[in-house]
């Protein structure tokens, strides 16, 4: 797939997206919200793909959005009507929550594998990945704060329910502070951290490789299930997996798997 700030790939039915404006830090500039979204949607419609993890290019994960875009925003949404202006920029702002929900939107599992900087929007982002991995070198900041605006973008409402805990993203929300590799397996925000970038990718691409070797129809659920469990009640998610299963257990793959024994049971896509 060709992008103009991403390069993506397909091997072994992982997918890999990376952001590539290493000369930037990563920095997300307008085409890259939109590659963002296309690279993901691909990855949902396209059968072969049945996990896909996220890096970065260069030095950084991501610098977080590009101030550029920012400053250039003004000219594009202006109106005669401060209504229609203020309409505009609510908008624009709907539509990059949009690319970032696509990789929760997307059906097959997310996995953020994070070196360097992480600040900004690149916290938004990894917060819509299933899981996030980091390198000993990388940190994160809730960096809004710092530049007179309030995070809009999805980390204020999902990394509450990621770490658990609403003093802490209370705390990093409000200071901006940097949160190093160890604190950020500490309280939850990565899963592992690796010892260099080469250990990080050989570690997120492994567990990439253990997801696709299972059922893609029951992967596809497992995920569905999780983020709706995750918004609704148990009784509502008791009651939508009952669904689901209904409809989607009586599977080749149930038969497979059931058949395979010891052997590795295989799978289409």
């Amino acid at each position: 797939m060709q992008l103009e700030t991403l390069n993506v790939s397909l091997q072994d039915h992982i997918a890999t997206v990376r952001l590539n404006r290493p000369d930037k830090a990563n920095a997300m500039n307008a085409a890259m919200w939109q590659d963002i979204r296309r690279a993901f949607d691909w990855v949902d419609a396209q059968p072969e793909a049945r996990v896909a993890v996220l890096e970065g290019e260069g030095r950084h994960f991501t610098a977080g959005i590009d101030l550029s875009m920012m400053m250039g925003l003004a000219p594009q949404i202006q109106d005669p009507c401060d209504g229609r202006t203020r309409e505009a920029l609510r908008r624009v702002i709907l539509d990059m929550q949009d690319t970032l929900t696509s990789l929760e939107r997307c059906r097959k599992p997310v996995l953020a594998a994070i070196h360097g900087a992480c600040v900004g929007g690149g916290i938004d982002l990894i917060c819509a990945a299933d899981m996030r991995y980091c390198s000993a070198d990388a940190y994160f900041s809730i960096k809004e704060i710092d530049i007179g605006m309030v995070a809009d973008v999805g980390t204020l409402q999902r990394l509450p329910k990621i770490v658990g805990s609403q003093g802490l993203v209370r705390e990093l929300a409000y200071t901006g502070r940097r949160v190093e590799a160890a604190e950020a397996r500490e309280i939850g925000l990565v899963n592992r951290v690796f010892d260099g970038r080469e250990a990080l990718q050989a570690g997120v691409h492994e567990v990439a490789a253990a997801i696709a070797g299972k059922s893609p129809l029951s992967i596809r659920g497992t995920k569905e299930m999780l983020n709706y469990a995750r918004d609704h009640s148990v009784a509502d998610g008791l009651n939508y997996i009952a669904t689901w299963n209904a409809a989607m257990l009586m599977s080749e793959d149930l038969t497979q798997a059931m058949m395979a024994g010891k052997a590795t049971p295989s799978f289409r896509d």
